[in-house]
């Protein structure tokens, strides 16, 4: 599909996610001057629209960078730790500072998150490279030992159902003024974006990049600490979203090659895009009733998931 046809048809679900849910807001009414329309526009409807578009390109994109990086098709954010690490300082300040802003359990998301990566480099660097799976599988136990930790303090302290329902990837309580967090994606992609060239050479190797005049730990330094940052907005914002920081990146490397700074913007639109129809088919499905949308990109993007695997498996 040409990339013009992408952001026509991101343009298209755009118009169609500002008018669909169970209150119903038509172009009418709002020319009309229906206040009740026009509030449920300005303070949901756009909030929650905005936040799907900014969540499916960071969250897509930062999987896009991890996998260049680490040279690995199936790490992500999800699969590496990080977000299970966030997850577990949003905890700590949940029962440290039980009365903490957005602003606290941000930064002590972006600190667990950063520091778990930072921990996970230093792991991975004693795996054996013969299969590409081992990195991933891995990062999946690494995050499923920091989860169950988190869990265990959950339970003692009797905040596991807050912690499981506020971190449920769920786009229903967004709404204006308790989202502009989210608006950090845009710089930290923008800056993720002019380092796309080093990003690229770095994607070559720690000793091939290095012997080009790179500092191959320096960046990945930067660039994990601006994804753990995108990545923890996102969190704090509307909760886990699974499968999305593997599935999109693998499909634009698919279909439109591996050169990061080219594939950059495609990736984020095609993240919004998939998140933005996976987030109306959980308004449609079981309506007036709603479903978290990650339950949808969990069924849709675990189906692919397993399709590139068997794809990898046949090559």
């Amino acid at each position: 599909m040409k990339r013009s046809y992408l952001i026509l048809l991101l343009f298209a679900l755009t118009l169609i996610s500002l008018f669909v849910g169970v209150h119903s807001v038509s172009i009418k009414g709002l020319l009309a001057g229906d206040e009740v329309q026009q509030m449920l526009f300005l303070k949901t409807r756009i909030p929650r629209t905005v936040s799907l578009i900014l969540a499916g390109g960071m969250v897509s994109v930062g999987g896009k960078i991890m996998q260049h990086l680490m040279q690995n098709k199936f790490v992500s954010a999800g699969t590496i730790g990080m977000m299970d690490s966030a997850q577990l300082g949003i905890l700590l300040v949940m029962l440290l500072f039980p009365n903490s802003s957005i602003l606290g359990r941000s930064t002590a998301a972006f600190i667990f998150s950063y520091l778990g990566v930072l921990l996970f480099l230093n792991l991975s660097k004693i795996l054996p490279k013969g299969d590409p799976m081992i990195l991933p599988l891995t990062g999946v136990m690494f995050g499923n030992i920091i989860g169950a930790i988190a869990t265990f303090f959950a339970y003692q302290f009797q905040l596991v159902q807050n912690v499981s329902s506020w971190l449920q990837g769920n786009f229903a309580t967004v709404m204006q003024g308790e989202y502009e967090l989210i608006y950090l994606t845009i710089p930290v992609f923008i800056i993720l974006y002019f380092f796309g060239y080093q990003i690229t050479i770095a994607g070559l190797g720690s000793e091939l990049s290095t012997n080009l005049g790179l500092n191959h730990q320096r960046l990945q330094w930067i660039v994990f600490a601006l994804v753990a940052l995108g990545s923890s907005s996102v969190l704090i914002m509307v909760g886990n979203i699974p499968f999305l920081g593997v599935v999109v990146p693998n499909l634009v490397s698919l279909f439109y090659g591996d050169h990061l700074k080219d594939t950059m913007g495609l990736t984020a639109i095609l993240g919004s895009t998939f998140l933005i129809i996976c987030d109306i088919l959980a308004r449609v499905v079981i309506a007036p009733y709603e479903i978290p949308v990650s339950v949808v990109v969990g069924i849709i993007g675990g189906a692919l998931f397993l399709l590139l695997l068997t794809r990898r498996k046949i090559r």
